[in-house]
């Protein structure tokens, strides 16, 4: 039995999905964050549970060839970088395994596994930020939580944002400060500003800018409008969204333009795609691009095919597939989102794409029920996975294909050991890196009718 306090001497050995490597120690496994497999370190056991224990590095005795030196100021304290420390090439090793774990030991299923999609740009590729706003010390700050806490971590530059981000913040706190707008406290449900979120488009450039607020504040922040226009000539649209709710959610549910459109436009996958504050929309654009077009080679359809695509968004995934398709019918469960859907589906002159608003499963089975008859799924779901009722709608609608994006190997994994109990053979996996130098990693699947192999 470890006991907390204890120093040993371990060679590590894996990496878990959240980052942390893997040692044995008189029969315990022992988590320790902020190593790479090959490292020999002497580890300080902080934490003993019934099977296992968590440690942390008391010194490196041997490091490992996957070891580089870190290059952010921010990055033990702000935890969103896990792999930082370590070699690209090594995260993306580390990143692969984690998805063939998944599905070997979850799912219980042996697919293809495709070469790693690996990210070819590991800096500034963000194209959405959402920065939680506090007081500290009488002052207002922003930055990003520390891990396992909301306790903020005072920055404005991070290596995964573009450098823009980092002004027009700025710029926003510096007009807060100047005009004395409160920040929101979450203990006392008090204080104003919330959340500074900021979105722009890969390809367009453009830009939005949404103060998140516990309240409206529209006419205080008339100056700021006027501010950041004039200096930042990308920002399209400026919102003021209001969640006035007790919850750590960040946005709510109503939101209000202040200056320019209602939306901002960027390209994906050729299609001209308007975003609206409250839509989903991929936040890597050009690693996504290289996910859809897996997902697209998985799907194969031809022109007589009908595709669901259920979870949709936007619309990005279906629109993608338009062109190679008979039909695409989207659904997704945020209004705004099938809004945008629809307009992107105008936009770009794509006259075989419909959309329908509400939950995935029920919907479906609706459309079901009333002759929609699929040839290919697509899901991508939340990092939960699917609902029960959309397996079953799925394995209901009888697809001779189905297509799964995840963001959540082990959710993906699961789901698709449910469909394979429902007559579904999981053919091919890839692993795809949209999110380099953290701990997430995406998926594309392929699974096929059994009677259809």
């Amino acid at each position: 039995m470890l006991e907390k306090n204890q120093f040993f001497t371990a060679q590590i050995e894996d990496i878990t999905s959240e980052g942390s490597g893997v040692c044995r120690i008189n029969g315990f496994t022992v988590f320790v964050p902020d190593t790479a497999i090959g490292d020999v370190i002497s580890v300080k056991i902080v934490k003993v549970l019934k099977n296992y224990a968590y440690g942390i590095i008391d010194k490196i005795i041997t490091p490992s060839a996957d070891r580089i030196e870190n290059n952010c100021q921010y990055y033990k304290k702000c935890g969103g970088c896990v792999f930082r420390h370590i070699s690209y090439e090594a995260e993306c090793s580390v990143k692969d395994n984690i998805v063939k774990n998944a599905f070997k030991r979850i799912g219980g299923l042996e697919p293809e596994f495709e070469s790693f999609i690996s990210a070819e740009n590991n800096y500034g590729y963000r194209n959405k930020a959402q920065y939680p706003v506090a007081m500290c010390n009488g002052e207002v700050v922003s930055g990003f939580f520390a891990p396992r806490s909301h306790r903020i971590v005072t920055l404005t530059d991070c290596a995964l944002q573009p450098v823009i981000f980092k002004d027009i913040l700025e710029t926003v706190l510096d007009y807060i400060k100047d005009k004395k707008i409160s920040a929101y406290d979450e203990d006392s449900h008090t204080g104003i500003v919330r959340h500074i979120y900021i979105r722009k488009g890969a390809h367009s450039g453009e830009v939005m800018l949404c103060i998140v607020a516990r309240k409206d504040i529209s006419r205080q922040l008339s100056g700021l409008c006027r501010i950041a226009a004039e200096k930042f000539p990308d920002i399209k649209s400026i919102f003021m969204n209001i969640n006035p709710d007790k919850t750590n959610v960040i946005l709510g549910k109503k939101c209000i333009t202040l200056y320019g459109s209602d939306t901002i436009s960027d390209i994906m996958c050729g299609n001209t795609i308007e975003i609206s504050p409250l839509s989903f929309y991929q936040v890597n654009t050009v690693q996504a691009e290289r996910l859809y077009a897996k997902a697209l080679e998985y799907a194969s359809p031809d022109k007589k095919d009908i595709i669901a695509d259920l979870y949709c968004g936007a619309g990005t995934i279906g629109l993608s597939m338009a062109e190679s398709a008979g039909r695409i019918i989207g659904i997704e469960i945020i209004p705004q989102a099938v809004e945008n859907a629809r307009k992107n589906s105008c936009i770009n002159d794509i006259g075989n794409a419909e959309f329908y608003c509400g939950d995935a499963g029920v919907v479906f089975e609706d459309l079901r029920k009333n002759g929609c008859s699929p040839d290919i799924i697509v899901i991508d779901p939340p990092r939960k996975g699917c609902s029960a009722d959309t397996i079953e709608a799925i394995a209901k609608a009888s697809p001779k294909k189905i297509v799964m994006i995840s963001c959540n190997p082990a959710t993906a994994a699961r789901d698709a050991k449910m469909l394979a109990e429902r007559g579904y053979t999981t053919v091919k996996a890839v692993g795809a890196d949209l999110f380099p130098r953290t701990k997430h990693v995406e998926c594309v699947v392929l699974m096929l009718k059994s009677d259809t192999n």
